[in-house]
């Protein structure tokens, strides 16, 4: 009989639209086929296959609906999932109970269907059906149903991957994503780790004031040893709920690697973070393409100049193009207000990407100069500073938290406050 993972379903097959802070765990590297009987469904399906949450699954489209899934199978085996289209209510019982004879036992099927009738959905579960899926579908709804597969309710919570980038060189990108990630853990009570990925020039050792003997450049050398508690063993603890994965930032080797170099690191961080901030260096390679196509939520860093402008807007086209089903990028303004340079005012930038702003962030050389140099935070240098404010706003919005953790009151709030900014 075909078996299932899990049936993690409400009693009525339709449910309401996903919130667009939904987030859809990636799936494994597994098997799909589809078998679809309209060309509207096996256009979904095919959009779904070039999401990237299923960039590690092999999907195969064929038409012909459960009758051609059943011939297929008489003399080949089945794979991890099957994807079966069917209009009537009869025929797919019938379909299903010829198909379980020739299906491998670990096979998941998920069925696409017209019939909006718990009596049918509950028939379905009885027969081992993984999902049921109303159509018509979109990509997002084949997606969001495949990878659901692979996320068991019992399970830790996938993690969600912010990559943070910057549109030019020294736009203190770097800076950017770390006090983001002080936040995140800081404010939001979230556990995170800042994966450092350039390797060669990185600055988040020096930032939160930490010299691990190992770091990133172990895991990516060394990728059969990769696993959990690999990676803890590499961890640098920097608060209680915020860890750095390091880079060397030596230059006695070349960093040159492949295009999915960094994915045992990503997949492994993932099942023990629940959120994981990647520095990307400002390069253009295979690698940090595909980690910022990969990543959950993404975040540009640019300065207010026209070489800014562009890249902005070459990095946002690109991203939402391979990103259909994403939300598209955010950004951010940095390093507003330096004097004597003409700037391109936040208004104007917004109308050529199309987007605005997170936040514009202030040039204050004083107070993030003191806090590089001293290997702290903006927090820790001024608890009120304006600048704080605009990390947690750009914290939220990645993490789809819209409100922080409140700590009650006390008459001693003010001098631990004095006491935390020093």
């Amino acid at each position: 009989m075909i078996s299932y993972a899990r049936q993690n379903h409400e009693e009525q097959p339709e449910a309401p639209p996903p919130p667009i802070e939904e987030h859809i765990a990636p799936a494994p590297r597994v098997s799909v086929q589809a078998f679809c009987e309209t060309v509207e469904t096996a256009a979904a399906v095919q959009s779904a296959g070039e999401d990237r949450r299923l960039g590690k699954a092999h999907l195969k489209i064929q038409m012909g609906g459960m009758a051609a899934a059943i011939e297929a199978y008489r003399s080949a085996p089945t794979p991890n999932v099957i994807v079966l289209e069917s209009d009537g209510r009869n025929d797919l019982l019938t379909g299903l109970d010829q198909l379980a004879t020739v299906c491998d036992a670990g096979t998941r099927v998920i069925v696409i269907g017209r019939i909006n009738d718990v009596m049918l959905y509950r028939e379905l579960v009885r027969r081992g059906v993984s999902d049921y899926v109303l159509a018509p579908v979109g990509a997002i709804d084949v997606v969001r149903s495949i990878c659901n597969l692979f996320s068991a309710p019992e399970a830790k919570a996938v993690g969600r991957i912010i990559a943070v980038v910057g549109a030019k060189g020294g736009v203190g990108a770097s800076t950017i994503s770390h006090n983001v990630a002080w936040a995140i853990a800081r404010d939001l009570a979230m556990d995170a780790v800042v994966a450092d990925l350039d390797l060669a020039f990185g600055t988040a050792g020096l930032d939160y004031n930490q010299d691990p003997p190992q770091g990133i450049a172990d895991a990516v050398f060394s990728p059969d040893r990769v696993d959990t508690a690999f990676i803890d063993r590499l961890l640098s603890k920097c608060t209680d709920h915020l860890s750095l994965l390091a880079a060397p930032a030596t230059l006695d080797r070349v960093y040159d690697f492949g295009t999915d170099a960094f994915d045992a690191v990503f997949d492994t961080l993932r099942s023990t973070m629940p959120c994981i901030v990647l520095d990307i260096p400002h390069q253009w390679s295979g690698w940090t393409k595909r980690a910022l196509i990969g990543a959950d939520d993404i975040l540009i860093v640019a300065a207010p100049d026209l070489a800014n402008l562009r890249n902005t807007k070459n990095l946002f086209d690109l991203l939402k193009a391979a990103r259909p089903n994403d939300r598209p990028p955010l950004y951010c303004l940095n390093q507003v207000g330096i004097p004597k340079r003409p700037e391109i005012a936040a208004t104007e930038f917004a109308k050529a990407i199309e987007s605005q702003p997170i936040v514009s962030i202030p040039f204050e050389p004083q107070i993030f100069g003191s806090a590089a140099n001293n290997g702290q935070m903006v927090a820790e240098i001024s608890a009120s500073h304006k600048s704080i404010e605009m990390f947690l706003q750009i914290a939220q919005r990645l993490t789809g938290r819209s409100e922080t953790k409140k700590q009650k009151t006390s008459l001693l709030s003010p001098l631990i406050d004095k006491l935390r900014g020093k």
